[in-house]
């Protein structure tokens, strides 16, 4: 299996100054290469430019720009074509599926924060000084960068890239590894369901709170905002020092939410992990919960519109946009195939209005957002709690109707 680890990098002043160019060079070189295939397809013969045209004119440019393009590895610069090849892959079978197409985009230079290396030792070395007691790795261009590596890697690395958020700069590795050693069994199962007043309730009755960690942080994001926004737009290299500030400031206040929530979806998973041997949770299409509602036009008044609960649904999405159930699920799905627990999603309908004990359906059994109370037969619980009884219970009648 394969298995990401990823390190925050501890350059010095000249190393961070090259590692920007780096960037700025491969971002350069995708917009090149997307403009290139835009002119081509726009050129009355409408030729199609692929990947391997493009990366066959990749020695002619290194020998033209030895300055900037020939400084790097030349892995890396054909990992950035094919990542613009994937896009344009991607666009074409959105364009089949009749999704919406999204054709791709340039990139500015404070939008391009990656470079992929596709090698371990082509153009990057990882653990490339073992006899130092600090870890480092080696880039084609920028030298031995320190590593702040808090834990051992296990397996072969395969692939390095490394990675830049806000000020600070990451390494990630993809190791190939043999597949570990599942946890021992405990004989117990599980059915979670999210949401927003709790962030999780389990069929035993127990909830996880939501920490809210965007809400909490909200007051101070909307005054960094409101400094920024007394500056106008220009580009990273026309902003003054406070524009440059005030840039910094709103970056790493959603930094910082970001990792907090990604730290207490690593708890929460890791906690479910540990504890029950399947874990059956509800199937939400996340993206279609937070669709704005559509205008509802006024019959009786052309050119305005009836209210359409646009505002409280804004809300609502923010409140599931800070709860971080898409990543959360993520992670819970890759902790339990590394702990060799099972994970069942299930369909998401009526598991809060269905009684788990005379399995009456209906909208009235649930009078409020937390109360469950049976129509039929008088049952009476926690709404969620019923919910993810109901998931558990439908989990393992799908794991029984199709065993390993």
């Amino acid at each position: 299996m394969i298995r990401a680890y990823k390190f925050l990098l501890r350059p010095t002043v000249r190393q961070a100054q090259a590692l920007s160019e780096m960037l700025r060079d491969h971002c350069s070189l995708y917009n090149g290469a997307l403009q290139e295939r835009r002119d081509a397809w726009r050129h009355p013969s409408k030729t199609t430019v692929r990947y391997g045209m493009q990366s066959a004119q990749l020695k002619e440019i290194r020998a033209f720009d030895p300055e900037c393009q020939g400084r790097w590895s030349f892995s890396s610069q054909q990992a950035t074509l094919r990542r613009l090849d994937k896009a344009f892959a991607a666009f074409f079978r959105r364009v089949t599926s009749g999704g919406t197409p999204g054709y791709p985009r340039f990139r500015g230079v404070n939008w391009f924060d990656t470079v992929d290396f596709p090698k371990d030792g082509d153009g990057c070395r990882w653990d490339s000084a073992p006899h130092d007691r600090v870890t480092r790795v080696r880039f084609q261009g920028v030298g031995h960068v320190k590593v702040n590596q808090h834990r051992a890697v296990a397996g072969k690395v395969k692939t390095v890239s490394v990675k830049r958020e806000g000020r600070r700069w990451f390494v990630v590795l993809a190791a190939e590894q043999d597949q570990p050693q599942p946890l021992p069994a405990t004989g117990s199962v599980v059915g979670i369901d999210l949401g927003i007043a709790n962030f999780l309730a389990d069929s035993n009755g127990a909830f996880v709170p939501n920490p809210r960690h965007g809400r909490r942080a909200a007051e101070k994001l909307e005054a960094a905002q409101q400094a920024l926004s007394r500056f106008p737009r220009r580009k990273a290299s026309d902003r003054t020092a406070g524009h440059r500030r005030a840039v910094d400031k709103v970056a790493q206040l959603h930094a910082k939410v970001r990792r907090q929530r990604l730290d207490h979806a690593h708890k929460t998973a890791l906690g479910l992990v540990r504890a029950h041997d399947v874990i059956a949770h509800e199937d939400l299409t996340i993206r279609n919960m937070t669709k704005v509602p559509a205008p509802r036009p006024d019959p009786d008044r052309p050119g305005t519109f009836l209210p359409n609960g646009a505002a409280a649904k804004a809300g609502l999405n923010k409140s599931i946009a800070d709860a971080g159930w898409g990543v959360f699920l993520t992670i819970l799905h890759a902790k339990a195939e590394s702990a060799g627990r099972e994970v069942i999603a299930v369909d998401p309908r009526n598991t809060s209005r269905t009684c788990p004990e005379c399995g009456h359906t209906a909208k009235e059994n649930r009078p409020t957002q937390e109360k469950f109370h049976c129509v039929s037969c008088g049952h009476h619980a926690h709404a969620d709690t019923v919910a993810a009884t109901n998931v558990l219970r439908a989990g393992l009648v799908r794991r029984n109707a199709n065993p390993a």
